[in-house]
């Protein structure tokens, strides 16, 4: 009888070592570390002092780490080795954090109901949809700066596959992203594949029909592409379009610069109700951008400037997205004070001290998941200009929104202009 009586004492003793054992462990999981906005921020603000190598450096031990967190700091440290032109140390973080996505898809139920107990972030980061799409888009961009045409064009590919996706079996319409097809557009012109340029250009113009250069856009992807029946039609739909000689001389290249401003909106608690996150946009004082070119060639004068047109808001597809959420999001975090409230019931059935304990750790660890892509832009944007072959000097000036000077500026940059071919550069605008 003493035995039994020893042992029932210590199962006794059990289930209050379990429960404090419990309570301490969730209360370090949610408060023993910086949430993600905190870790990144330094990182951040180097980037928009243009110390990217610090960044790098600042980043790096985050991306190379594994766990729930590894593919947001990825993200960030892909864009840090871009803003740094380390453009192939970049596609390969991208292309990583890519096969790490696509894992994180099966997350596993146990993760997944332990945020129920805890704080979202303690579950595994999968990346918004369109943080997915993004990934291959700014990977494509590093391979056209390293002239590897090829190679952005697997990135095109990879990217149209996902939004064909996310159409048919995921039904998220906002998914579509009229960057990408863009983009895609003028890689598949650059590769003289002008069929498959001019299906990009109509798809983009199905999602933003008020993007003024995509009238000349699908008026010459139409002849390139040999559609008579199409030339004639957006001819008659666009008729302030003319046809230019510059789209067949062949003595012309093309510059396309591609421009990223801002920041996109970054993520903080909602003050109605910390247990959700908000949107906040970051302003900016330079909006757009507007190239100079000027031939290398001494005594030149400048040949052209062109603005930046918008074609793609992070900011908007972002909080959009976060809007349609949040239904999921209640639903969920419903679930979760039902599934805390149970817990902490158990726990006050053996001791009542302590199941009051395990509550209010469990509502204190009750916050909203603050990870993003953050680093992002906050548009993506895009001038071209034909120009005769040969060398030129690019400086962009940084526009307000009134079309006055910021003075954020980029520095003067060489490029060599083919023929027949297309020049891109890219900058990144931050204040």
């Amino acid at each position: 009888m003493a035995f039994a009586f020893s042992g029932q004492r210590e199962r006794r003793a059990e289930g209050p070592r379990s429960a404090w054992a419990f309570c301490l462990s969730l209360a370090l999981a949610s408060t023993g570390c910086a949430t993600y906005q905190g870790k990144v921020s330094e990182a951040r603000a180097l980037i928009g002092s243009r110390q990217a190598e610090k960044a790098i450096e600042a980043l790096e031990p985050l991306a190379s780490k594994g766990g729930d967190d590894q593919l947001v700091y990825m993200l960030d440290y892909g864009v840090a080795l871009q803003q740094a032109g380390r453009f192939k140390e970049s596609s390969k973080t991208f292309a990583a954090a890519e096969r790490i996505s696509d894992i994180q898809d099966y997350t596993s139920l146990s993760k997944q109901a332990a945020s129920l107990l805890a704080s979202e972030e303690m579950a595994q980061y999968r990346g918004d949809d369109y943080e997915k799409v993004l990934i291959n888009a700014v990977s494509a961009i590093n391979f056209l700066m390293m002239n590897d045409l090829e190679s952005a064009l697997v990135e095109v590919r990879r990217l149209n596959n996902k939004l064909h996706l996310y159409r048919s079996e995921a039904k998220r319409p906002y998914e579509q992203n009229p960057f990408a097809f863009y983009l895609g557009a003028v890689i598949w012109e650059a590769d003289r594949k002008y069929d498959d340029a001019y299906i990009a250009y109509k798809k983009a113009y199905e999602l933003i029909p008020d993007y003024a250069p995509l009238r000349e856009d699908l008026v010459r992807a139409a002849i390139r592409a040999q559609r008579p029946d199409d030339v004639g039609k957006w001819k008659a739909l666009f008729p302030e379009v003319r046809v230019r000689p510059e789209w067949t001389d062949p003595t012309l290249g093309e510059l396309v610069f591609i421009y990223q401003q801002g920041w996109g909106p970054r993520k903080t608690l909602n003050p109605q109700s910390p247990r959700f996150p908000k949107l906040s946009p970051v302003s900016s004082l330079t909006t757009r951008a507007r190239i100079e070119i000027a031939p290398v060639a001494e005594g030149a004068k400048a040949a052209r400037s062109a603005d930046t047109h918008e074609i793609f808001s992070v900011r908007d597809v972002a909080i959009k997205t976060l809007n349609d959420q949040y239904g999921a999001l209640i639903a969920k975090r419903v679930a979760g004070v039902a599934a805390k409230a149970v817990v902490a019931d158990q726990i006050r059935q053996k001791n009542q001290a302590l199941g009051d304990v395990a509550w209010l750790v469990m509502k204190f660890s009750d916050r909203a998941d603050l990870r993003q892509w953050s680093t992002l832009p906050e548009t993506f944007q895009i001038a071209r200009a034909y120009l005769k072959a040969g060398k030129y000097s690019v400086g962009a000036k940084g526009l307000s929104s009134s079309g006055a000077e910021s003075g954020e500026d980029m520095e003067s940059r060489e490029v060599d202009v083919r023929a027949g071919r297309k020049t891109f550069l890219t900058w990144r605008s931050f204040r």
